[in-house]
Parts: C-alpha cells; sequence; structure tokens
C-alpha cells in the first residue's frame, strides 16, 4: 500500500492534506484497495459544517458501500465535483483525487491524527 508521509491519517483510513487554515480530504490507498472498484460517490455541501468524527461523504463500490468521516471540525470550502461523473478517480489516484477541501475549525485537532510514518505502522500491525 501506498502512504505518502507529508499527510496526516485516520485509522478509518481518511487522509488530510493541510494547506494554512484549510485541509484537503480524501481516502486512503488502502480503503480504496478494500473497497474495490468504486462505482458511486456522494459528496458534502459547500458550506457544511462537520464535526470530527461525522460522515460527510459515501463511496460505493461494487463490493461494498462506505461513510467517510470527517477527520477535523470543520466546514466544507470546495468538493471535487469530478468524482461524481467518474467515481473510479478515487481507485487510481486517491490521493490525487481529494473528496473535499474544509477550512479548519480546530488546528490543534491535527495532534491526534497519525503522521504518514504512524499510519504506516498502524497498516502494518492491522493487515
Amino acid at each position: 500500500m501506498r502512504v505518502i508521509k507529508d499527510l496526516y491519517y485516520t485509522n478509518d483510513h481518511e487522509w488530510v492534506r493541510v494547506e494554512g487554515d484549510e485541509a484537503y480530504i480524501g481516502i486512503a490507498d488502502y480503503a480504496q484497495d478494500q473497497l474495490g472498484d468504486i462505482v458511486y460517490v456522494e459528496l458534502p455541501e459547500v458550506g457544511d459544517e462537520f464535526s470530527k468524527e461525522d460522515a460527510f461523504a459515501a463511496v460505493e463500490s461494487v463490493k461494498a458501500a462506505a461513510d467517510i468521516y470527517m477527520p477535523l471540525d470543520g466546514t466544507v470550502v470546495a468538493v471535487n465535483e469530478e468524482l461524481l461523473d467518474d467515481p473510479a478517480l478515487l481507485n487510481e489516484d486517491p490521493y490525487e483525487n481529494w473528496i473535499a477541501k474544509i477550512e479548519i475549525a480546530d488546528k490543534s485537532q491535527l495532534d491526534e491524527l497519525m503522521t504518514g510514518e504512524e499510519y504506516e505502522k498502524f497498516l502494518d500491525e492491522e493487515v
């Protein structure tokens, strides 16, 4: 499984890329691999506010349906609408194809997420 070292990760296999007071959120390579071919994505609306661990999006694959959980408190400022037309982009490159961009409400919550190195260890123990 591919892990990008300079991202943050959750134990539900979401990734977070921070840019200033905003963050891009997507699913990790492990998640897309476990789901299989993704055929549908449900995105949040711009302006929606979420608390950490709220389900904010959903994906469906040929094998399963899964909620995607918000890793930080925040407000959605953009969604990746390309995924609506081509959900398989999440399989092709889950780290380039983000799901939502949020304005972070509490940056201290980043300390509760795993670094890339910690996530690799987590995967080694889980798989």
